[in-house]
């Protein structure tokens, strides 16, 4: 079976960056270093704010998707570990006026 993880990566201008990987510390050091072509290249430094547990790479593949479409409150709910703020950060924007 091969595996994956999720992370998120916090740029020098405090936006995030998502991505999936099977190697964390590898791509840090990709991502640090600009040898892949990414959003990151001109947001130096990053700092690794969350990664997930061990995933299928098809389970990482999709909740890595799934991270992206998220907006900023929500991941950030996610990285501080309050996972019981999710499903209130989950409802659409323009059902909670």
């Amino acid at each position: 079976m091969k595996t994956g993880y999720v992370y998120i990566l916090e740029c020098s201008d405090q936006s995030f960056y998502t991505g999936v990987t099977n190697d964390i510390e590898r791509r840090l050091f990709e991502h640090s270093e600009s040898l892949i072509k990414t959003y990151t290249n001109t947001r130096k430094p990053v700092k690794l704010v969350w990664a997930s547990d061990e995933l299928d790479i098809q389970d990482a593949i999709v909740l890595e998707k799934q991270i992206k479409g998220w907006r900023r409150a929500k991941k950030i709910a996610l990285i501080n570990e309050r996972y019981e703020d999710l499903p209130e950060l989950s409802v659409a924007y323009y059902k909670r006026r």
